[in-house]
């Protein structure tokens, strides 16, 4: 915009503006502002400079927590792959009822989560859920899912996993779209089979949306807190060892009244995040193909 504009460029503009520095800028110098800060029982907030990011360091909660949340987000990304091979099948010219296998995909993504996390916790029953009476079919003694520490973290992840693939698949075929078909025919004339033509031509191509779907499911990762507390419970005994760094957040800042602790808890999530974006984007010159 220049001054031959005049106003009304920014009259239109404005409101965007305003949304932005309200409902994102303030709330982040806000949380930053609050974590080097004390809440008092009553309200009222005192300075305590870094003695809440020194008592972050010191808490064994803290490690667990991060471990819990990358373990959760590396098998949320094994989605990626699973969503490339459906997405490659559902592709093939001439198959019949593709859109209504889209649509199966697509629709937990679009259910509400706590809704989805409900149905899956009787699923997970130890006792008389469907998983374990199918286990049982094959003689396998099925555990208890959601009341021991590791197995309660991997059926979380799995849930996020099926989740995840119905978007996964819908931006995939998006890509796969705008990959001509000329390619596969030239590749079918030189002798290249279908697995040949998959990895050479399909899955290159398909880099970008990788790379996009990456990112989005990492963010998405380290926000994990409604299945996981749909899913397990507050009062569940194996919370401590399952928790992520949001319900840590939670935990601390709307259970404990620890607000200011649970400011730094926010300021790491977001310092971590960041980190893994900026390490993505820098790692995507080595595999990114936009040719």
């Amino acid at each position: 915009m220049n001054k031959a504009d005049g106003k009304w460029p920014w009259v239109f503009v404005l409101p965007t503006f305003l949304g932005v520095l309200v409902f994102y800028l303030w709330p982040l110098v806000k949380t930053l502002y609050d974590s080097f800060t004390e809440t008092g029982p009553f309200g009222g907030a005192t300075w305590v400079g870094i003695a809440n990011y020194s008592q972050l360091v010191g808490d064994s909660q803290v490690y667990r927590a991060i471990v819990n949340t990358v373990v959760y987000t590396a098998i949320v990304l094994l989605g990626i792959p699973i969503a490339v091979l459906f997405a490659s099948l559902l592709n093939r010219p001439g198959l019949k009822g593709a859109m209504v296998y889209r649509t199966l995909f697509f629709l937990p993504y679009v259910a509400m989560p706590t809704a989805i996390s409900l149905v899956w916790r009787i699923i997970y029953n130890g006792e008389y859920g469907v998983l374990n009476q199918a286990l049982g079919a094959f003689g396998i003694d099925g555990p208890s899912w959601i009341t021991e520490p590791w197995f309660a973290l991997i059926a979380v992840a799995l849930l996020g996993l099926w989740m995840s693939i119905g978007f996964n698949l819908i931006v995939l075929s998006a890509g796969l779209k705008g990959i001509p078909g000329e390619l596969y025919e030239a590749a079918s004339l030189d002798g290249a089979g279908r697995g040949q033509q998959f990895r050479a031509i399909t899955v290159p191509l398909l880099t970008p949306s990788i790379f996009f779907l990456s990112v989005i499911t990492t963010i998405a990762g380290f926000q994990l807190f409604d299945q996981l507390f749909a899913l397990l419970g507050p009062t569940n005994p194996v919370m401590p060892k399952t928790q992520s760094l949001v319900f840590l957040f939670y935990d601390a800042a709307f259970v404990g009244n620890e607000r200011g602790y649970a400011a730094a808890v926010a300021v790491l999530i977001l310092a971590v995040v960041g980190l893994l974006t900026l390490f993505q984007f820098r790692l995507q010159r080595r595999w990114v193909s936009y040719d």
